[in-house]
């Protein structure tokens, strides 16, 4: 137990750093100590009680909700964002919530590689403010994204408009996402504008991604980069409950095995499993099960979800 003028001391200084707002070099000159002495007299404060620190999260945050999903799943990161149940502001909420996570966390240093067809992509790049910092990083297109020409927003806008929003290069990846047959993919695979695009998947470090449920979305029905409804039948029947980049993988994670997947132009599974930084933007009910293998499977690293499903992946 400490004496009584250490613990006179150790509560001057307290206040004088935590109520006063004084800098310890500050309260080296007032009280004619040493600064080391000031560090050490700060940390012993609150290993007596003397000072306890207090955190009172505001309405709308959910630090302990992402802390348990961060634990349960072994992320590097989860963000929590409120939103009603309903998959178009699901995907408008988090898109506002990745872009300022987008924002926050990019370096000049990253290679962007983003998924096409995913309204909470969309939803992020509409969101986010213009920035010149990182001129000379690429952004590049991770999913064929030539699709139906009437389809809403073409995937290439997407890769297009996030280079010019941070000042970088667009590499787009100029296919299909889903094509008829393997000789088809085959033979798109030997074009050199896809062929430059999909060399460089090894050197994405920051991987943005969408994930589906097996049932496509309406973005991604609507660019008609799908398979057929007895196909996704087949890949359910073998196990999938979902897909990142049309990949499919099961409740575990692990990809499921299909001819399909020859038919596909993306970046595959072990490929993004490679990469350093994989941030998953999904939320919604329909999604959980998919959402929770892809957490399984260890396929990213950073969840971005809204509060309701975060309950039910925990």
């Amino acid at each position: 137990m400490a004496r009584i003028d250490e613990l006179r001391l150790m509560t001057k200084i307290a206040r004088l750093y935590y109520m006063q707002g004084l800098l310890q070099n500050e309260i080296c000159e007032r009280l004619n100590i040493h600064q080391s002495t000031v560090s050490r007299v700060l940390k012993r404060a609150k290993r007596e009680g003397i000072v306890r620190i207090a955190v009172s999260p505001p309405p709308g945050t959910h630090t302990e909700v992402e802390d348990s999903l961060q634990a349960r799943y072994a992320l590097d990161e989860a963000v929590v964002v409120d939103s009603r149940e309903d998959e178009e502001q699901i995907a408008r909420d988090l898109g506002a919530a990745a872009a300022f996570y987008l924002e926050s966390t990019l370096k000049a240093s990253d290679v962007i590689g983003i998924s096409s067809w995913s309204a909470a992509l969309l939803a992020m790049v509409n969101a986010m403010h213009p920035s010149q910092p990182f001129k000379g990083t690429r952004v590049i297109q991770i999913l064929g994204g030539v699709g139906n020409p009437n389809a809403r927003v073409h995937a290439a806008q997407v890769t297009r408009h996030l280079a010019e929003l941070i000042g970088g290069e667009a590499v787009l990846l100029p296919a299909p996402g889903v094509v008829g047959s393997r000789d088809a993919r085959d033979v798109l695979m030997k074009d050199r504008f896809v062929r430059d695009a999909v060399d460089l998947f090894p050197s994405v470090t920051l991987a943005l991604v969408g994930i589906g449920a097996t049932e496509p979305s309406r973005a991604l029905a609507s660019s008609g980069n799908i398979f057929s409804p007895q196909e996704i039948r087949s890949l359910a029947d073998r196990g999938a409950v979902g897909d990142i980049c049309l990949r499919f993988f099961d409740a575990a994670g692990r990809a499921v095995v299909s001819s399909l997947n020859d038919r596909v132009i993306s970046m595959d599974l072990d490929q993004l499993r490679a990469v350093r930084r994989v941030v998953g933007v999904a939320g919604g009910r329909r999604k959980t099960n998919a959402i929770r293998g892809a957490l399984a499977g260890k396929l990213i690293n950073v969840l971005i979800t809204d509060l309701r499903t975060a309950e039910r992946l925990l």
